[in-house]
């Protein structure tokens, strides 16, 4: 059977990109707020969108850039965009996106680009569209421009141990660095300050007209286990469906059992699954 062909979507296909990014408001949220914010002009250095289908009938999409994500690809679409990425370098840190599709991709891929560091094949994504009935933490606000040397070592220690290796390794933290400013100019970094330091943590790691999705949760270990985590995690849904989002997601290693019950505490409820290939 011929695949259709696999090319490089430009300015041209924006409402058609739109229409298929509207279909998984969710589980495409970071490609959808990457689109809306700079577009599919042909010289953007964060990444391009190659599309499978006929210029009539877009039937599948895929992010290639600091990660890899395919959007509404079926078995034929996810052939095509392997058949063309198997003959890149890989540049990309991880592939995520639902998961029945990125490991199939990645079946596809494991033998030009393997070995993965961490293949994570089950991340419950969840969402909320209603105020957590758990009482919220009054101590956990938003993140002030001035705060964000204090914020910036409780993120090293989120992604070092979500992620397994540290963001300062390859530039010294200069790239990490400005992400973390990034959220806290844009007023999408929570957090909860004591004594100095950080001991609670989230941010709208993505942000679209459909959903405010969260990332980054991370409590200091001392305070682990001791009941904080639903109250800090409902101050920030609250503020977000209160001034961001008509939703919130989030999605979780299906193995971080707390995590999960303070989700489902807030009011999460799943909506499908993801998956992360990590190199």
């Amino acid at each position: 059977m011929l695949m259709a062909p696999v090319r490089q979507l430009g300015a041209a296909d924006r409402r058609a990109v739109e229409r298929l990014l509207d279909l998984d408001p969710y589980g495409a949220a970071p490609v959808a707020e990457r689109v809306a914010a700079r577009g599919l002009a042909w010289w953007r250095s964060d990444g391009r969108v190659l599309g499978y289908g006929s210029r009539r009938n877009l039937e599948a999409l895929c992010w290639v850039g600091g990660n890899l994500t395919p959007v509404r690809a079926g078995r034929p679409a996810l052939a095509a965009f392997a058949e063309r990425l198997a003959g890149e370098p890989r540049l990309c840190s991880s592939i995520v996106g639902r998961a029945d599709a990125v490991l199939e991709l990645w079946e596809r891929l494991e033998g030009r680009w393997g070995p993965a560091r961490d293949v994570r094949p089950n991340q419950p994504l969840l969402v909320t569209a209603t105020m957590p009935s758990v009482a919220p933490d009054p101590y956990v606000r938003r993140v002030q421009v001035e705060e964000s040397e204090l914020l910036f070592p409780a993120a090293v220690a989120m992604y070092t141990e979500e992620v397994g290796v540290s963001p300062v390794l390859e530039d010294g933290g200069r790239a990490y660095r400005r992400r973390v400013n990034d959220l806290v100019r844009a007023g999408r970094a929570y957090a909860r300050f004591e004594d100095g330091r950080v001991v609670f943590k989230a941010e709208l790691a993505v942000v679209t007209r459909r959903t405010a999705q969260i990332q980054g949760v991370w409590m200091t270990p001392e305070w682990r286990g001791r009941g904080f985590a639903a109250a800090a995690m409902a101050a920030v849904v609250r503020d977000a469906l209160t001034y961001v989002a008509p939703t919130v997601s989030l999605y979780v290693n299906d193995f971080n059992a707390p995590a999960r019950r303070v989700y489902q505490r807030c009011g999460f409820a799943p909506v499908g699954a993801l998956a992360t290939v990590l190199f």
